[in-house]
């Protein structure tokens, strides 16, 4: 787990008082290192401020303090979501706080966070997906690897996280599942059929075993199941650069591999599934966050309602 990292501008107690957050954070609620990093960094920028304030202790720290500290990340030119995110990485704290007597009161309990508008996601068209995944992939075992990472992260709905940390143990393809390993450590099976089983399978059986060098002094990583040109586990930064190269090779610059995901969740939609089905598939915890996709529907339950209602036309 990552450490703050002690300043002078930020005092002892508020430092222990992040220090045993983090703590909480990682051993009682699971949290992954990335969301760790991601509350260390804005709690770290939080204290810093406030010690700056002349802040020393979380029984300091007032409802008033947290208000300006906020509207300073909007004089700075901080997106909206990075603000809410900061706003609710500090009632975090201080709930946490409180639950554990470091504090006896939460200065956040009655504070008025900002809410970010409702935003879509960014998703390819089913056509902007099958130039994709359809054009011509380089010969030899790195454009088989692609060619199945990119059918993978489209056809299951990954995180690159859960791409990258795929294990040959998590495969059941004769039974068309992956078990996914995602947030909070939770598993899920996630079906896997069609051109994404067919060029994982493959991959697997002419491809993997050639990903690295002939001198290589270590063996290849006998338990991932995609390995760069070393023979090691593909990392995220790895899998970002492959789906951006691949998505600007058609026209689709800055392309995300969280993008096909989206895509993946949004296509589903489209063709008929349900959002609880959606739900399970991606990993979500609440069905608030798989809400998100019932946008794309819209357009065609308007021309349903066009084609269908007995009035529409009139």
């Amino acid at each position: 787990m990552p450490e703050p990292n002690d300043s002078a501008s930020s005092s002892a107690a508020l430092q222990s008082a992040l220090l045993e957050f983090l703590r909480y954070l990682a051993v009682e609620k699971g949290a992954s290192p990335l969301t760790i990093e991601a509350y260390q960094r804005d709690l770290k920028r939080y204290i810093r401020w406030l010690s700056s304030e002349g802040v020393r202790t979380p029984e300091d720290i007032r409802r008033e303090a947290i208000g300006l500290f906020l509207g300073e990340l909007r004089d700075v030119g901080l997106a909206p979501a990075s603000i809410e995110r900061s706003a609710s990485a500090i009632k975090s704290l201080h709930r946490f706080l409180v639950r554990e007597g470091l504090a006896t009161d939460d200065p956040t309990a009655t504070l008025h966070l900002p809410k970010v508008p409702d935003t879509l996601p960014l998703t390819l068209s089913i056509q902007q997906a099958a130039s994709l995944l359809d054009q011509q992939f380089p010969d030899g075992p790195a454009g088989q690897r692609d060619r199945a990472l990119l059918e993978t992260l489209y056809g299951c709905g990954l995180r690159v996280s859960e791409l990258s940390n795929l294990d040959l143990s998590a495969l059941f393809m004769e039974d068309g599942y992956l078990r996914i390993t995602g947030k909070g450590h939770k598993d899920r099976l996630v079906p896997i059929n069609g051109a994404a089983l067919r060029a994982l399978a493959d991959y697997l059986s002419k491809a993997r075993g050639l990903l690295h060098p002939r001198h290589a002094l270590a063996p290849a990583d006998g338990s991932a199941v995609f390995l760069n040109t070393r023979g090691s586990r593909l990392t995220r930064q790895g899998v970002f650069k492959i789906v951006e190269k691949y998505g600007r090779q058609v026209g689709i610059r800055g392309l995300h591999p969280h993008t096909l995901r989206h895509s993946f969740a949004t296509h589903l939609l489209e063709g008929g599934a349900d959002l609880r089905s959606i739900q399970e598939l991606l990993g979500h915890a609440a069905i608030t966050t798989t809400q998100i996709y019932t946008h794309v529907d819209r357009s065609h339950i308007r021309a349903e309602y066009l084609a269908s209602h007995p009035r529409a036309q009139l």
